[in-house]
């Protein structure tokens, strides 16, 4: 199949998936246009810029997405998993300060993938980390707290990680680990697939990339009205060691990857 026809087709199937209303339909279409694609996002977006030059194409949006209730525990790890994948997708994101939702901006297929890939990677942090805490393995390491004595005098203690900030310290590590895995396997897939393609071709797709991430920018800047800063659980003094190695290990053995994809399945973002 010729270049040209290959985009005209991708762009096709993306112009159905995003032109029409039902849902399922809407899957279907952009499972075909994953199957199709060799690499999904840079063969999405060599498609988008097809398209301006044929018809109207899509443009960047803006999506909220619920992370989870006020007050829940770990839930900032939430959000950090999130980020994790959506920075290695081309997505901006805005956060609410108690971390219960994200604003996630971008092209829609971009965010539809984002947010399949996220909900299959919490499930695979949150049951690993519940593993790593129902081993007990956290009670292993101590920490000093500072403890008065019946006597009235203050003195070291050393006590048992609590398993709250084992949980914490697991999805953090985990969280970070994944966002490493995600970033080095897009750019892995990034540079395979500029270095199959012609010179000609290959200067396309690198100004095609430029264009997309100029284009979410400059929307940003358009539309956010966010403020402040958002540190997660940075600062907080809490940490565990033993629960951070294992949280690492966890995200190392997650599965980033999709399984062979039927129709009206959403398509997962990492190769």
């Amino acid at each position: 199949m010729s270049e040209e026809k290959y985009l005209t087709r991708l762009a096709a199937l993306l112009r159905q998936a995003e032109s029409t209303d039902n849902d399922h339909e809407s899957e279907a279409f952009m499972a075909a246009a994953q199957r199709l694609a060799t690499a999904t996002s840079i063969d999405l977006a060599v498609a988008r810029a097809h398209s301006e030059r044929t018809e109207r194409r899509a443009a960047p949006i803006a999506r909220r997405i619920e992370i989870g209730p006020p007050n829940k525990r770990a839930l900032r790890t939430y959000v950090q998993l999130f980020l994790a994948v959506a920075h290695a997708n081309e997505l901006t994101c805005d956060l609410a300060s108690n971390s219960t939702y994200v604003i996630a901006y971008g092209f829609d297929s971009d965010i539809a993938t984002c947010e399949a890939l996220y909900a299959s990677l919490l499930v695979q942090m949150v049951r690993a980390s519940d593993t790593y805490l129902r081993s007990g393995a956290h009670r292993r390491e101590t920490r000093v707290v500072e403890q008065r004595g019946r006597d009235g005098r203050w003195r070291a203690v050393h006590k048992p990680v609590h398993g709250i900030t084992a949980r914490i310290s697991f999805q953090t590590a985990f969280a970070r680990r994944i966002g490493e895995r995600l970033t080095a396997e897009r750019a892995e897939t990034t540079a395979a697939v500029l270095a199959e393609a012609a010179p000609a071709a290959r200067t396309g797709t690198e100004l095609v990339l430029q264009e997309k991430a100029l284009e979410i920018s400059d929307f940003y800047a358009r539309t956010s009205e966010a403020g402040g800063t958002w540190r997660g659980w940075e600062g907080s003094g809490r940490s565990s060691t033993l629960a951070e190695r294992a949280g690492r290990r966890a995200a190392d053995a997650a599965r980033t990857r999709s399984a062979p994809e039927l129709p009206g399945e959403r398509p997962a973002l990492s190769r």
